[in-house]
């Protein structure tokens, strides 16, 4: 039944082998003794498409529930305080889940020797199909706004303005945000391509600016590297500038103004009961995120 539901949920009987870490043959001996079992049919399955029977349809919402409340069962049997053990697969945005993540990643896997962890790094957002990725959690950069997920908000990162010295010099000095608007740009194509709007900290007032970028890019590192290269002004996490700033590769620009920072949320799908192993992860994620990007 669990490689039923893994066959579905990874969308073919390859994925689910390498997800079981098994081979493809075993799960479709797996599922035909399933289907013996219970004596119907649960997959249509074609050279190029697998789709689930009105019965695969039936049996998939019910064995799904049956193994939440199982692990649930196994859990409560071997005592809430036992170490979970096992494979946990967790989607990661690829700048932020090299640079800042693998630190609290570290703290999970060493206070939990008995876990592995999946580590998928990937930026695009539009990528939260959980059912069907086999992804167990994701941290996500920015709003979560999909009512089938459950979201945490773990922490914000703070945005600021950036270029290269060489881009400023012979130029008037910068003093509000509406100086930046005759300087060549580069866009985070994720978070603002023709238009950024910055606020005044100490005020509170808003100012849209309007550009036409030299460079568009989805890739924060691209960002920090075209900026280096001074191709122009950009606006980024303050973490992935922060040693250029201190080194004076990178200047920050009008730090009165910045935009607003970006809320970092832990995301799973709703379930009846959650395994030990995403519950501990949320935990120390939860608490050491904070102190991670305000280092």
């Amino acid at each position: 039944m669990h490689t039923f539901v893994r066959i579905v949920e990874a969308g073919s009987l390859t994925a689910a082998a390498q997800q079981l870490e098994t081979t493809q043959p075993t799960v479709s001996r797996r599922l035909k003794a399933l289907e013996r079992s219970l004596g119907v049919r649960l997959l249509q399955r074609s050279t190029h498409r697998m789709r689930l029977t009105e019965d695969g349809e039936r049996c998939y919402r019910n064995a799904r529930e049956l193994l939440d409340r199982w692990d649930s069962f196994e859990a409560e049997l071997r005592g809430a305080h036992e170490a979970p053990a096992g494979v946990l697969r967790v989607l990661a945005p690829h700048a932020f889940g090299q640079a800042r993540l693998v630190e609290p990643l570290a703290r999970y896997l060493n206070a939990y020797p008995g876990m592995r962890v999946e580590w998928l790094l990937h930026d695009d957002r539009a990528i939260d199909n959980f059912i069907g990725a086999g992804i167990d959690c994701a941290i996500r950069v920015g709003e979560v706004s999909d009512p089938e997920l459950v979201s945490i908000r773990l922490a914000e990162v703070p945005r600021i303005v950036v270029a290269a010295p060489a881009l400023l010099a012979g130029r008037p000095p910068l003093e509000t945000a509406h100086d930046l608007r005759p300087l060549p740009w580069i866009s985070l194509g994720t978070y603002y391509r023709t238009r950024a709007t910055l606020h005044h900290a100490p005020s509170g007032r808003a100012c849209t600016l309007n550009f036409t970028p030299r460079l568009v890019t989805d890739s924060l590192y691209a960002l920090r590297s075209a900026a280096l290269a001074g191709l122009g002004v950009c606006i980024g996490s303050a973490w992935v500038f922060a040693e250029d700033l201190a080194a004076g590769r990178l200047v920050r620009l009008v730090p009165d103004w910045r935009a607003e920072p970006l809320p970092v949320h832990l995301v799973y799908r709703y379930a009846p009961h959650y395994p030990a192993r995403l519950r501990c992860f949320v935990d120390v994620f939860r608490e050491a995120l904070p102190a991670v990007i305000d280092a």
